[in-house]
């Protein structure tokens, strides 16, 4: 029986992708683990494996397609000894997948695997189908499919215990009499309609229509810059953040000189080793420990609670070609100054080649964005949900400032403002936490004891 290969959930995150490039072509014949193609999420280039074997007997989605559905069919795979006819039993019936759609019901969750582009692999969650009802896709491989012909058995009945669900030989033949024939299901008008949960991606419209914008500007020479998935995820993002995180915000300035003079030896001291601190290595190591020494602010907003994690995962904004990422330092604390050093150069490297896998860019309960290389003096992040809160970093600058015994002196001082989720952390708290920060960056050898 043909079956359909349909886009895969590459992240936990992906509604839709690019299909970049097919790595087969019709008449291929594959194996489970063979690569078929290169996916392109909103934030990475992923290979996409076989989970079954046959022959690619269709490409319904040419390569360079933007914008195809997470589970609508992309080829058709053949079995052995199959012709083409095959392939429009397939299209008509929509009854057999090489992979799943997913459900509408809460179900435990399985491991999906994807491939980074670089040839790393990286573990999802994907959920696992419940029985299907009247109506809904039904995945089980051929074998199974004939015997519950065979046998008068209701597919949408019996539950998968294969990969991602599927139904196979095995559940089939264990199916009990009481699944020859369909339950009574309602119809699909007095089904309830599903309630909005929580958490749901927001509308991209979000002021005005496109229409209307381009008609006040008939006649003015201008580009329309096509969105990418990425610019999409940005937008959709932050327009949530904006729109349902109650910001407040938390400004001081911190003073720099002590920790410009200690970088300055640390470097000549590892110069040997071709290390090269930054202020930004300094400010993350700085944010961990102050996590560490206020744990109550290294929380997250989980939807009708607050999570308290215990170690410090710290995420770094990546300015990119059209976006930026912000991939994760986790454990940060525990580290050294220079492997954090090390670690977030890797990072912000594979983030410009958009190599970074789904589990290196999320997570964390603390951001940073540092917009001081750029000459900024101040300014307000916005909240990366589900973090608690959001450094924003500017540039340190020589100022006057008056001293413990009165006298003016000149002083590097760096001014920075906290973005705060109010859902997760309060003004006493935030300021605890600022402070602490302050203190680690203005007393940098207490960092390393």
């Amino acid at each position: 029986m043909a079956t359909e290969i349909l886009m895969p959930a590459l992240s936990p995150t992906m509604e839709e992708g690019t299909l970049a490039k097919w790595l087969v072509k019709e008449g291929d014949t594959v194996s489970s683990g063979d690569l078929l193609a290169e996916i392109e999420t909103d934030k990475a280039t992923m290979e996409f494996e076989a989970v079954d074997e046959g022959i690619v007997g269709k490409i319904l989605v040419a390569e360079g397609t933007e914008g195809v559905k997470v589970n609508s069919p992309i080829a058709v795979l053949l079995e052995e000894g199959e012709d083409a006819s095959a392939i429009d039993s397939a299209s008509s019936d929509g009854s057999s997948h090489a992979a799943p759609a997913e459900p509408s019901g809460k179900t435990e969750p399985q491991k999906g695997y994807g491939r980074e582009e670089g040839g790393a692999e990286f573990e999802t969650k994907v959920p696992a189908p419940a029985p299907a009802s009247k109506g809904e896709r039904i995945f089980a491989t051929p074998v199974a499919r004939r015997i519950a012909k065979d046998k008068g058995l209701d597919l949408s009945q019996i539950k998968g215990s294969g990969p991602r669900g599927r139904i196979v030989k095995a559940d089939v033949e264990k199916a009990q009499p009481s699944q020859v024939k369909p339950e009574t299901a309602k119809t699909a008008a007095e089904a309830p309609k599903p309630a909005a949960t929580e958490g749901q991606k927001p509308p991209m419209a979000a002021g005005m229509a496109a229409e209307t914008v381009m008609k006040m500007y008939e006649g003015r020479e201008f580009e329309e810059v096509k969105l990418d998935g990425m610019r999409k995820t940005i937008a959709a993002r932050l327009t949530e953040a904006k729109q349902t995180i109650p910001h407040f915000y938390l400004r001081r300035e911190i003073r720099l000189d002590a920790l410009l003079k200690f970088r300055s030896q640390l470097n000549k001291q590892l110069e040997g080793r071709g290390v090269k601190l930054s202020v930004n290595d300094f400010i993350i190591k700085a944010g961990a420990l102050a996590l560490q020494q206020v744990p109550d602010a290294n929380a997250v907003w989980a939807g009708d609670r607050v999570l308290k994690l215990k170690p410090s995962d710290v995420a770094v904004a990546v300015a990119i070609e059209g976006g930026l990422f912000t991939p994760v330092l986790k454990d940060a604390h525990q580290k050294s100054l220079s492997a954090l050093s090390a670690e977030m150069k890797d990072l912000a490297t594979r983030a410009r080649e958009r190599k970074l896998a789904p589990h290196e860019y999320q997570g964390g309960s603390f951001a940073i964005s540092n917009l001081g290389m750029f000459g900024i003096d101040n300014f307000d992040a916005v909240i990366n949900p589900p973090h608690g809160s959001i450094l924003a970093v500017g540039a340190g600058v020589k100022k006057p400032v008056i001293g413990s015994d009165g006298e003016i002196t000149a002083a590097t001082v760096m001014s920075v403002t906290l973005s705060v989720d109010h859902r997760v952390i309060d003004g006493a708290l935030g300021a605890d936490f600022l402070k602490a920060l302050a203190e680690n960056l203005e007393s940098p050898m207490m960092m390393l004891a």
